[in-house]
Parts: C-alpha cells; structure tokens; sequence
C-alpha cells in the first residue's frame, strides 16, 4: 500500500482481530518482499503460504517454517488446525481456557449445602 495511513490502519485491524504478526521481520520469503499483495504483518497469509510452500513447492517442514518465522511447532500446529477447519483454522485462538472450567455442578452444589448451613 503506497499511503502509511493506509498501512497502520489494516496494522489496527489486524491488532484487533489478532491476526497481526508481531515478527513480521522474521518472514524472509522472497513472496513477502514485494508488499502490493503479500504482507508479512498479516499472520493468517503468512501461515497460509508457509503451508502451501510445503505442499505445493515441496519445501521441507523445517524450510519453510525458517522462511516465514515459525517454528517447527508452529507449523504443524497450523497444519493441524488448517486440516480440520480450513482458512479459519489458522486464525490465532484467543489463549487460555473456554467457559467456565474450576466450578463443577458438584462443586457448586457442595457450596450452596454450606451457604444453607450457615449463611
């Protein structure tokens, strides 16, 4: 994108939807340094791409992985999560746990018999 404004905001969207990569600079594939379509920043392309350097290219897991700043690991968590959902799978989950997960139904119930003993 020729205009910075342009440029900070998708950064702010990004940032927003978390999906910014925040080790853009590590992204050393030839794709990335021309920034009219492929963007370093945008941390769901960058996986996509290290992916089908893989499968389309032919490029080893450890090659590609180096290419686009991730880490073996990281690779094959996106694959994994790429196979099972597809594009959205590779969208960063926001970390930590889902729901509630420390109070079970017993748990509670134990709580609500004390607090009926003794308010």
């Amino acid at each position: 994108m020729e205009d910075g404004k342009n440029e900070d905001g998708k950064a702010d969207a990004l940032r927003r939807g978390g999906a910014l990569n925040r080790h853009a600079e590590r992204v050393s594939d030839a794709r990335f340094d021309d920034e009219d379509f492929f963007d370093a920043k945008d941390l769901v392309q960058v996986k996509y791409e290290m992916l089908r350097k893989v499968r389309a290219e032919g490029a080893s897991v450890t090659e590609a992985a180096g290419a686009f700043g991730m880490s073996r690991f990281s690779f094959y968590q996106a694959q994994a999560a790429f196979e099972q959902t597809g594009l959205p799978g590779l969208t960063p989950k926001k970390p930590g746990p889902r729901g509630r997960h420390k109070l079970t139904p017993e748990v509670l119930a134990f709580v609500r018999e004390e607090l009926a003993k003794d308010p």
